[in-house]
């Protein structure tokens, strides 16, 4: 595949996506608040924010997120 064809075919996905909107999957549940998503045409990553929104998921909050699971895991086992 050519840089030509790679790139028709992740804009075409783009395209698909702000025309008919993402189709976002749950990829992980972080904790029972928190989850990660993942668009199954465009590859986008979000996750929650404090406020419940989704946001995009950037290295820090990939790494805020493990840190959360490692904190859950402990409580959930000592309790």
């Amino acid at each position: 595949m050519n840089p030509i064809e790679i790139k028709e075919k992740f804009l075409s996905k783009k395209i698909f996506c702000s025309l008919f909107g993402h189709r976002i999957i749950t990829t992980r549940n972080v904790t029972n608040h928190f989850k990660e998503y993942k668009c199954t045409v465009c590859n986008l990553e979000l996750t929650n924010d404090e406020n419940g929104q989704k946001t995009f998921l950037t290295p820090e909050l990939k790494e805020i997120n493990e840190t959360l699971i490692g904190f859950y895991k402990k409580r959930v086992h000592t309790v």
